[in-house]
């Protein structure tokens, strides 16, 4: 069964920084290309970025980009999303996400909450 392990959210004040990690097993991390999502309650799961298998491109949203940015460590099956300058918009709870062989596997989330 593919697992797929976030942590790394918390409380921190606008202007702020956070980085979270994704900790990944039971497939092939090393050949798949990785994506975090963020969710605000009641509202649509929303794209945040992508990064490719071996880390060379990532992708983002415009509202991202620029104070985001997506990085990986195939060594350590981990996927990372560094948030600078951070917002009370971007208070979500933040998943990494895979696709393998159509079929799409979530994480459990973790939460970051942007408050003074």
């Amino acid at each position: 069964q593919v697992q797929l392990v976030e942590s790394g959210g918390g409380l921190v004040q606008p202007g702020g920084s956070l980085r979270l990690s994704c900790a990944a097993s039971r497939f092939s991390f090393n050949t798949s290309p990785m994506t975090w999502h963020r969710q605000v309650p009641g509202k649509q799961r929303e794209w945040v970025g992508s990064i490719s298998a071996a880390g060379s491109t990532t992708n983002y949203a415009d509202s991202m980009q620029g104070r985001f940015t997506i990085s990986r460590d195939n060594a350590k099956n981990t996927v990372y999303l560094e948030m600078n300058n951070l917002k009370p918009d971007d208070t979500a709870v933040y998943y990494c996400n895979v696709i393998l062989f159509g079929r799409t596997y979530w994480g459990q989330g973790t939460l970051v909450t942007v408050s003074s």
